[in-house]
């Protein structure tokens, strides 16, 4: 199957089913954008925003897969190709959380985060590049975090995958902008998601004093940073890092 160049874009977003993931799909839903709706474990969760991108007119797909398993990391690229017959972008979101301080941190601890929030994109990142490269067009956007460069106390495995990401996305970036392919990080600060409504009232408030802004992020506030990385208006933003964290390290 050739995709015509008047076909919509396909997008893939890993960590699809809840939180920022979810509000990526639905907003470039929301554009237009054709889009492959990844999970691992929570399929009720990624269901429902399948559902919802549906009931608003959009089009997307379910694919399970863990990707940071290799075989599984291609099955999700190919069911989205195979679907579509394309895929114009990729937003490596997929992402989890160990945390605990150095001294306590576990070869689990450290090797899990590792695996999900950096050799996820990796692999992603290789086997979604040949269709852009094929196209001669593409936008790739990982989520990366403040933490990974700013640095949080029990948050070493975390920062350093977040680090590395950052990394990962300049040294391609330079590898693939001849071919009018752009690749991007995003570092969002402290968004209202689960990771901070389940901290304590206090560690909020003290999070809150540190923000010139005042307040927490919101998903969408990603998701349209995303949406307009994807865009034809950032063509000739590559190798960059965004951070949207309300001047939290200004």
């Amino acid at each position: 199957m050739t995709a015509a160049d008047s076909d919509p874009q396909v997008a893939l977003v890993t960590g699809a089913s809840r939180g920022i993931g979810a509000v990526i799909a639905c907003r470039l839903a929301q554009a237009g954008i054709r889009v492959g709706v990844n999970f691992h474990s929570s399929e009720k969760a990624a269901r429902q925003v399948v559902n919802d991108i549906i009931a608003t007119g959009g089009e997307a797909l379910l694919i399970e897969g863990d990707v940071s398993l290799e075989e599984p990391a291609a099955a999700v690229v190919k069911q989205a190709f195979d679907r579509w017959g394309r895929i114009d972008i990729l937003v490596n979101n997929a992402g989890i959380h160990r945390d605990r301080l150095l001294v306590r941190m576990g070869s689990d601890d450290w090797d899990q985060v590792m695996d999900v929030n950096l050799k996820g994109a990796f692999l992603c990142t290789k086997y979604v590049m040949p269709h852009l490269i094929r196209q001669r067009a593409g936008r790739i956007v990982n989520i990366s975090s403040v933490v990974g460069l700013s640095g949080n106390p029990g948050q070493a495995n975390y920062a350093a995958a977040k680090a590395g990401l950052i990394g990962f996305t300049k040294s391609v970036a330079r590898e693939v902008a001849s071919r009018n392919i752009t690749v991007n990080a995003l570092a969002p600060g402290y968004i209202t998601t689960g990771m901070v409504e389940d901290l304590p009232e206090e560690t909020q408030k003290q999070i809150l004093s540190r923000i010139p802004m005042g307040r927490f992020g919101a998903a969408e506030d990603v998701a349209q940073a995303v949406q307009f990385l994807c865009s034809e208006g950032a063509g000739y933003i590559t190798g960059q890092v965004l951070t949207i964290d309300g001047g939290l390290i200004a």
